[in-house]
């Protein structure tokens, strides 16, 4: 769960030369769902133009049997776009479509461009009128600007000019473009369905569609599927790639394939890393779920202390605008998760969690656990201590609003009211991604950003925001791609 928990940015999901693409996509979407609640879409080919249906909410909520009748074709792709605090707007939900002087083309985007403040004042002062307040936009600009010959061409060479993270699907009337920038942060894999080709940015999405799981679209790639086949252009790419390492720690679903691992595995070999690291003196190891599952299971095993379920998550709470009056104390930690004090009453616990942001929500926690009856509470998290924000793709707080960043583990600890508290290093943490070598992206654990962000204070996506006003209060050029 986390603390205020990080948001992914969003997931994508493309095929194309299948005569049920629109059913498809939305199946695919639905697997992706965890990567995004505020909005989904998706833009349909038949061949001779594009149809496209977006709306506010869940995947399930914004399609319905008539929307996918307005939705024909062999090829589609589509998009579900995180959620945060505050209101939204439909103009900035995803898929784009658009029509330019090459026909039409949509665009899906997963990641976060760092250099974006300053494209969208050069395109503007060269005449460009923007409809929203996203950096993906800009991308369709400068891909209307391109003199390229080719639509893949065109696409490459705006993502020349862009820094930062992204995952992309591209639609026309006959292609399905899919391209990584050449970190990787965000992942994005190819798959095959009876004849037709998926990309997705999860392989749960091929699993519930049935299709095959057939490789990694790789950093720095650009993938064109046509009626031809496929055709693989490879931009020159960094020796080692970056890719998101809290991907494995909590974005993706667990039973997911990611950069070549079983997310659950690496999740469960976090928390045998954790226990070696870190070992505590207790009756019973348990979960913050969902995320922490994995990890609490593999520091149980690890160390001998039977796991139990001690918190059981409501999985069905929503937003609400009805807040009760301070006799229920933890009101917002206690509508998600709930203590069982049969299996707490008594025992010294230690509850893993994939990571402390702020420290309220911990603390929170804390108390439950102890007014269940724990008579020790031993707080161990399956990541190192989170001292940065994140400006490839995942809404977090400011460095300021990260406890980790200006207190120290100690610190921390008598703040959340714990009997101790333990991370894993970063050492630990690669080794348990079986990744010693480099190849991932730890900037909110290390500081090492492996792309240099301008504008810092005003290009990092924010988990909270001013809601006084009703309305989310964006700066200018905010990311929601």
């Amino acid at each position: 769960m986390g603390d205020h928990s990080f948001h992914d940015e969003c997931g994508v999901f493309g095929i194309f030369g299948h005569p049920e693409s629109s059913n498809i996509a939305y199946l695919g979407l639905y697997a992706l769902q965890h990567r995004g609640q505020e909005s989904a879409g998706i833009v349909s080919s038949d061949g001779e133009s594009l149809h496209t249906h977006r709306g506010m909410g869940l995947v399930a909520d914004v399609f319905n049997e008539q929307t996918f009748k307005n939705l024909p074709g062999q090829s589609a792709i589509g998009h579900v776009r995180y959620s945060t605090t505050g209101a939204s707007h439909v103009r900035n939900a995803q898929p784009f479509a658009m029509d330019y002087r090459h026909g039409a083309f949509a665009m899906a985007h997963n990641g976060n461009i760092v250099n974006d403040v300053q494209l969208r004042r050069e395109l503007e002062d060269s005449g460009s009128i923007f409809r929203t307040t996203t950096d993906t936009e800009i991308i369709a600009h400068l891909i209307a600007a391109s003199e390229a010959k080719t639509t893949a061409g065109r696409i490459m060479e705006a993502l020349a000019q862009v820094q930062g993270a992204y995952s992309m699907v591209f639609l026309t009337e006959t292609r399905l473009i899919a391209s990584r920038d050449p970190l990787g942060f965000r992942p994005l894999v190819l798959g095959s369905l009876d004849g037709a080709w998926v990309v997705a940015s999860e392989t749960c999405a091929f699993d519930l569609i049935g299709a095959r799981y057939e490789r990694e679209i790789e950093p720095g790639e650009t993938l064109e599927i046509t009626a031809s086949g496929l055709t693989s252009y490879r931009a020159p790419a960094p020796a080692m790639p970056r890719r998101c390492i809290f991907e494995y720690i909590y974005f993706a679903r667990p039973d997911s394939i990611l950069f070549g691992a079983n997310v659950y595995r690496v999740r469960k070999s976090l928390g045998s890393r954790l226990a070696a690291e870190q070992p505590a003196k207790a009756d019973i190891v348990i979960a913050v779920p969902d995320s922490g599952v994995p990890a609490a299971m593999g520091f149980s095993e690890a160390s001998g202390i039977p796991y139990e379920n001690g918190l059981t998550r409501n999985h069905y709470v929503g937003r609400t605008f009805i807040e009760p009056t301070q006799q229920i104390r933890h009101f917002g930690v206690k509508i998600k998760l709930n203590p069982n004090r049969g299996v707490l009453d008594g025992k010294r616990v230690v509850v893993v969690d994939d990571s402390i942001v702020r420290g309220t929500t911990s603390q929170k926690l804390v108390n439950l656990i102890r007014h269940a009856g724990a008579t020790e509470v031993h707080m161990r998290i399956s990541s190192p201590p989170t001292t940065g924000p994140c400006f490839y793709g995942v809404a977090t707080p400011t460095k300021e609003e990260l406890i980790a960043s200006s207190q120290s583990a100690a610190e921390i600890c008598k703040f959340i009211g714990a009997d101790s508290l333990g991370y894993l290093s970063i050492g630990g943490l690669k080794e348990a991604v079986n990744q010693a070598d480099g190849g991932f992206c730890d900037a909110c654990f290390s500081g090492d950003y492996p792309v240099t962000v301008n504008n810092s204070d005003r290009r990092q996506m924010r988990l909270f925001e001013d809601i006084s006003s009703g309305s989310r209060r964006w700066p200018r050029g905010q990311t929601a791609g």
